[in-house]
């Protein structure tokens, strides 16, 4: 099964302040260590809401909102992608990552093609999953 790990944004995370070295050196080394592994599909870290942008969608209307977007709770950090055997892994797994700031993490299961029934557009996204050269299934 694939999970996304997500790191939750805090005000350090939104006012644009980059981790210590020492924590990126610690990161690095789980990254790697998830690598070997054979767990590790993506991770990025993500700049500040400053710097996005939301879009709603409604009435076949889109609105543009500009960041900062003011809920940092709501708002993400960063990401990784695993494949594990389960969920209990995954937490396993996470608990070895070298936070210890407060930081709050999140481990969501991502559906899977088999998980829908059969139709013309799962398969076109079949066939379009097979030519992607980031391979996530």
């Amino acid at each position: 099964m694939r999970v996304m790990v997500i790191v939750k944004a805090n005000k350090d995370s939104e006012a644009g302040k980059l981790p210590p070295p020492e924590l990126l050196a610690k990161m690095g080394k789980f990254n790697e260590e998830l690598h070997k592994a054979g767990l590790l599909l993506a991770g990025e870290g993500l700049r500040p809401s400053s710097k996005g942008k939301r879009v709603k969608f409604g009435d076949g209307k889109r609105v543009v909102t500009d960041g900062p977007f003011a809920e940092t709770k709501e708002l993400i950090a960063g990401f990784w992608l695993w494949k594990v055997k389960d969920m209990e892994e995954a937490v396993e797994w996470l608990k070895r990552a070298p936070f210890d700031r407060g930081e709050e993490v999140e481990i969501r299961q991502l559906h899977e093609m088999e998980d829908f029934g059969p139709s013309e557009a799962i398969d076109r996204e079949r066939e379009l999953s097979k030519k992607l050269s980031y391979k996530t299934r």
